[in-house]
């Protein structure tokens, strides 16, 4: 897949202001398109406002804050990833990580039991994420991690987990979902909103090892959480256009978050990423407004950046 689609200027210009709460590029543990600096450049000259370094095997907020210095007024924002690789649901790394900036924790991926014991297949002529040939690679060397659980065996949120999200609580930070099944997703949020976590967002439910239906998506958005479309999800075959943007429609804009998940070699640029997902949304009939409100307010939302003038206070989620 080397012939990606270009994004329009009427594109271009409705996500300016915007960040993309969900990129993977380097350095990283695989093969990255860009590194993080010329990224920030990148998002500079389109006048995207930052983007959010997520790893699913190391925390990056030492990183943002690199990339912040070498390029002033892009906000690059350092994240945490509760895998194996971090000790799991560790505490400790996530009161390390809040305290050296990091804005988003992501609950198990990679490492979690639903991943871990997903046997649901791709479509045919989806192309695979790459974390799955390391996955394969620890597990072929003897290095494959018990799956990190966030519920016990009768479905209760593990008290670990409630203190890991009283940590995210404390720091203000942004909790997002993971690969967690539906179901742990569910009772996971609720814990969430007890332990006082302000901005919730639900990671990319129509990817394989989740497959979270509407009705389910639609009870999740009435806690005040928001659904995160990661543009990759269709790009890649993973899931027909028609599904991801009829859930989109389903659930409404209010509760939907677009983000690219782009930083593979065999992708679009990460920075067209937002722009081509606003092209699909436009030519599929949502309004500029509705495009806007999910590529830019509710991203700044989840980023916890100062709204814009255009935000729409009464659409926003929370």
């Amino acid at each position: 897949m080397t012939d990606h689609p270009t994004p329009s200027a009427r594109a271009r210009e409705l996500v300016r202001g915007t960040y993309d709460v969900h990129v993977h590029v380097a350095p990283d543990v695989m093969r990255r398109r860009i590194d993080d600096v010329a990224l920030a450049e990148r998002f500079a000259a389109v006048g995207m406002a930052g983007f959010v370094l997520k790893s699913h095997y190391v925390p990056t907020a030492e990183r943002a804050e690199v990339v912040r210095r070498a390029r002033p007024g892009i906000d690059a924002l350092g994240a945490i990833t509760l895998n194996a690789s971090v000790g799991g649901l560790n505490p400790i790394a996530v009161e390390i990580a809040g305290r050296g900036g990091a804005r988003f924790v992501w609950l198990p991926t990679v490492d979690s039991a639903n991943q871990r014991g997903c046997q649901q297949r791709e479509p045919e002529g989806a192309r695979p994420p790459m974390w799955a040939q390391l996955q394969a690679d620890l597990a072929t060397a003897g290095m494959a991690a018990e799956p990190v659980d966030v519920l016990d065996d009768g479905g209760v949120v593990l008290e670990r987990t409630r203190q890991v999200l009283r940590l995210v609580a404390a720091h203000d930070m942004t909790l997002a979902t993971g690969h967690l099944h539906q179901d742990e997703s569910a009772a996971v949020v609720d814990a969430a909103l007890e332990e006082g976590v302000r901005r919730i967002v639900v990671t990319h439910p129509e990817f394989t090892s989740q497959r979270i239906g509407v009705p389910r998506q639609r009870a999740l958005a009435e806690k005040g959480v928001v659904l995160e479309r990661c543009y990759t999800t269709p790009y890649t075959g993973k899931v027909p256009w028609d599904v991801w943007l009829g859930n989109i429609r389903e659930v409404g804009p209010r509760h939907s978050v677009v983000s690219s998940d782009l930083g593979q070699p065999f992708n679009p640029p990460v920075e067209d990423g937002l722009a081509l997902a606003a092209d699909r949304l436009l030519d599929a009939g949502f309004t500029e407004g509705e495009v806007r409100l999910m590529t830019v307010h509710n991203s700044r939302w989840l980023a916890g950046a100062e709204p814009l003038p255009d935000a729409p206070a009464d659409l926003l989620p929370g």
